[in-house]
C-alpha cells in the first residue's frame, strides 16, 4: 500500500459512479484540474489527459450520471472522527443572462448588478469546514444544488442538512455556521427536528424577547417577555458571561453571552444571543459596528472557541470563487439544468480530488510568488499535472466509433423552446399620486 492508494481508490470509485460515458466524463475532470485558462468547454480537449475528440466533451455532459446521493455517502467516507462536526451552508448565482432557452431561470440577487439581480439559476451548498491546525480556506462541499422555482434557499438548506446529518454518526455533536439571511424564525422552526447545533449572524435591526413572567392565574399565558432591540443594546441587562481575548487578525476583542432569548414568531426556540465587539478603534478613531450572533441548539463550545469557528464559514465564500474562476463552474452554456447539475457534481468531485492531493503533489509556483508549506486549493491545482501523469487513471484507451452519418436530408430543424424568467414573488405596485 503505497501514499497515492487513498487517491487512487477515491478516483477509482468516482470513475464507477458516472456510469454512463464515465471514461470521457473522467478525463473531462482531468483536463479541468490541469488547464487554467479556458474560454469554452470545447477547450478542455486541447489538454494532453483528453484523448478523445472535441465533441466529446459535450458528449461526457449530455450521458455521465453522477448520483449527488452516492457521491455525497462516499464524500462522508473521507472525514476523519473528531470531535464534532463542523459544516457551513450558503447560496450563489449562476447567471444566464442570454439563455432564453434554458428551463426554470429565476432572478437572483446580486450585489454587483445595476438593477440587484440578475436572470440565472440558484444553487445551495452544504460542506465540511476541516479543522485545520492552520489558517486555510479548504473548504469541501457535500451537497451542491440547484434551488428551483419552487423552492427557497432555507427550504434547500434545510433539506441538505438533513440528508447530511442522517449519514453521519449520532453520538458526535455537528454545528452548522451560517450568515444573517438564515437568522430568523422560519429557518429555526424548519430545522427544530433536525439533530444539529446552529451558530448564525443576525442583522442589527432584529429584536428578540426574553423569557415571560410566571403565569398568574388569569387569562392566557404570555408567550413572550421583555423585548430586547439589538439597536439599543446599551439598554441591555448585565451579560451572563463575558470574555475579553487577543485575535491574531483583529487585535483586542469582547465576547459577551445572554440566553434564554426567542424571536417573537418562534418562541419554542431558545436562542444564546452573542456580541462580538472589537475594542481597538479604526484608524479615524470611530468605533467598529458590533457582530451578533446567535447559538441554538446543545452548547458544546466555550467563547473563546466560538468566534474562531464562525470565522471559517467565510470558507464557503473562498470556495465559490474558486469554483468560478479556476474550476470554470460558470463557464459553460448548457441548454437544460439536468446539464447544470451533472456540471456542478463533478466540479464538487474536483474539489474533493484536490483535497486528497494537497500533500502528494510537488508544489508548483510562479517565479514571483513565494513557496507555501500548506497549499492552497490555487497551488494544488497549479501543481496537479506531474501527480496525474504519475497515478495514471483508471480509464480504458478510445476507441474508433466511425464517421456519422449527420442530418438525414429533409428532416425539418425546429427552433428550441423559449421559457419565460420565473419571478418568484410579485412586486407590489407603486400607488399613485391623488391628482
Amino acid at each position: 500500500m503505497n501514499k497515492y492508494s487513498r487517491l487512487q481508490q477515491f478516483r477509482f470509485d468516482t470513475h464507477q459512479m458516472l456510469v454512463k460515458s464515465k471514461d470521457a466524463a473522467f478525463q473531462l475532470m482531468n483536463s479541468i484540474m490541469a488547464t487554467e485558462n479556458a474560454r469554452s468547454l470545447a477547450e478542455f480537449s486541447l489538454s494532453p489527459f483528453f484523448h478523445r475528440q472535441w465533441s466529446s466533451t459535450y458528449e461526457a455532459i449530455e450521458d455521465c450520471r453522477p448520483n449527488g446521493n452516492k457521491f455525497m455517502r462516499r464524500y462522508i467516507q473521507e472525514i476523519p472522527i473528531l470531535e464534532y462536526f463542523l459544516f457551513g451552508i450558503d447560496h450563489t448565482r449562476w447567471e444566464f443572462e442570454d439563455s432564453p432557452t434554458m428551463k426554470d431561470r429565476t432572478y437572483q440577487y446580486s450585489h454587483c448588478s445595476v438593477h440587484s439581480s440578475v436572470i440565472g439559476q440558484g444553487y445551495s451548498t452544504i460542506a465540511w469546514l476541516p479543522q485545520l491546525d492552520h489558517q486555510g480556506s479548504w473548504t469541501l462541499p457535500l451537497r451542491h444544488e440547484r434551488i428551483t422555482s419552487f423552492e427557497t434557499p432555507l427550504n434547500k438548506a434545510t433539506w441538505q442538512l438533513k440528508q447530511v446529518c442522517q449519514k453521519l454518526p449520532s453520538n458526535i455533536p455537528k454545528l452548522v455556521v451560517l450568515d444573517c439571511e438564515y437568522g430568523n424564525a422560519t429557518f429555526l422552526k424548519q430545522t427544530a427536528n433536525v439533530k444539529v447545533s446552529k451558530l448564525i449572524r443576525v442583522r442589527s435591526n432584529l429584536c428578540f424577547y426574553g423569557n415571560p413572567e410566571p403565569y398568574s392565574g388569569r387569562g392566557r399565558p404570555k408567550k413572550h417577555g421583555d423585548k430586547w432591540k439589538l439597536n439599543e443594546s446599551d439598554n441591555f441587562p448585565c451579560a451572563d458571561e463575558v470574555l475579553e481575548m487577543e485575535d491574531p487578525s483583529l487585535g483586542q476583542i469582547r465576547v459577551s453571552k445572554w440566553t434564554q432569548l426567542h424571536f417573537y414568531n418562534a418562541p419554542l426556540q431558545t436562542l444564546t444571543l452573542l456580541k462580538i465587539e472589537r475594542l481597538n478603534p479604526k484608524k479615524t478613531g470611530s468605533k467598529h459596528r458590533p457582530l451578533w450572533l446567535i447559538w441554538v441548539g446543545e452548547e458544546f463550545l466555550s467563547l473563546e472557541k466560538i468566534w474562531s469557528q464562525y470565522s471559517r464559514r467565510f470558507g464557503v465564500d473562498h470556495w465559490y470563487r474558486f469554483a468560478k474562476q479556476r474550476l470554470h463552474w460558470t463557464l459553460p452554456n448548457f441548454r437544460t439544468p439536468i446539464q447544470c447539475q451533472r456540471w456542478s457534481d463533478l466540479i464538487v468531485n474536483i474539489t474533493w480530488q484536490l483535497w486528497l492531493s494537497k500533500d502528494l503533489v510537488q508544489e508548483h509556483h510562479l517565479p514571483w510568488q513565494k513557496p507555501q508549506e500548506n497549499l492552497t486549493p490555487q497551488r494544488v491545482a497549479r501543481s496537479m499535472i506531474s501527480l496525474l501523469m504519475e497515478i495514471g487513471s483508471p480509464t480504458q484507451t478510445p476507441k474508433s466509433r466511425g464517421k456519422s452519418n449527420g442530418w438525414q436530408k429533409g428532416r425539418k430543424r425546429n427552433k428550441a423552446k423559449v421559457y419565460p424568467t420565473i419571478k418568484k414573488r410579485q412586486s407590489k405596485s407603486k400607488k399613485r399620486r391623488k391628482t
